[in-house]
């Protein structure tokens, strides 16, 4: 068995350790004996995402998201469009989150058109939502609590067919506003939980490797692991909270 792990804008979206996030997740599969490819996609790239069994999209700042643009329109957004609706898994991080939205509107009203993969949008304020936080996940996204670090201007709001990914138990989420984090859309899954997010969090980590197994080989069988050095990490931060 393998993954094939594709690791989209790397060269732009890189905020807070995000490349953590695809270490933890090849070393999960490796500890298991299960292949982990990586592929790395930056500006230009011609690698298709269609041979991709999970793709990453970390965070990035305003400047870096309008670079993006451009590459997105030659192309990248109908091919993201296409694996989201054939039910790729995606995690995707902040701007990376953000940016599958319709669009990112400034506090001063400069609206940025992304690419509407998913109902939602964003609307920057004065107020800077920063700080560690947590908050837990929804059923359908596996249950877990997870622990992570937010810094975002921008308030996100949901549209119809998207579900948050959980509820907020400490910090500010989507907005500061209605309890909401991250979105829940076919196998996508959006936070703003920067840290990396997958290291202290491992549930949620094997949520989407089993994800992205079962959707591959129709089944996924996922030995245990002794993740006590992981879970006392989560745990000493959720209590700090």
């Amino acid at each position: 068995m393998e993954l094939n792990i594709c690791h989209l804008y790397p060269d732009v979206l890189n905020l807070y350790g995000d490349g953590g996030n695809i270490i933890t997740l090849t070393q999960r599969l490796r500890w298991r004996g299960i292949e982990a490819k990586v592929t790395r996609a930056p500006i230009g790239s011609p690698v298709s995402l269609a041979g991709a069994d999970l793709v990453f999209i970390g965070g990035g700042q305003d400047f870096e998201q309008q670079v993006l643009l451009e590459d997105l329109h030659r192309g990248r957004d109908r091919e993201i469009k296409a694996a989201i609706e054939d039910g790729i898994p995606f995690l995707t991080i902040c701007g990376g989150y953000q940016m599958l939205g319709a669009y990112y509107e400034t506090y001063d009203g400069q609206r940025c058109d992304f690419i509407g993969a998913l109902d939602l949008y964003t609307v920057g304020s004065q107020t800077r939502m920063i700080g560690n936080y947590k908050f837990q996940c929804t059923p359908e996204a596996g249950g877990s609590v997870i622990v992570g670090f937010e810094n975002h201007s921008g308030k996100t709001r949901l549209g119809s067919g998207v579900r948050p990914l959980g509820k907020v138990l400490a910090g500010f989420g989507n907005n500061g506003e209605d309890g909401t984090e991250g979105a829940h859309y076919k196998n996508v899954f959006g936070s703003y939980s920067h840290g990396p997010m997958l290291p202290k969090n491992p549930a949620f980590a094997d949520l989407l490797l089993s994800t992205a197994l079962e959707r591959k080989y129709g089944k996924a069988e996922l030995s245990p692991l002794d993740d006590r050095a992981e879970l006392a990490a989560h745990d000493e931060m959720a209590d700090r909270i």
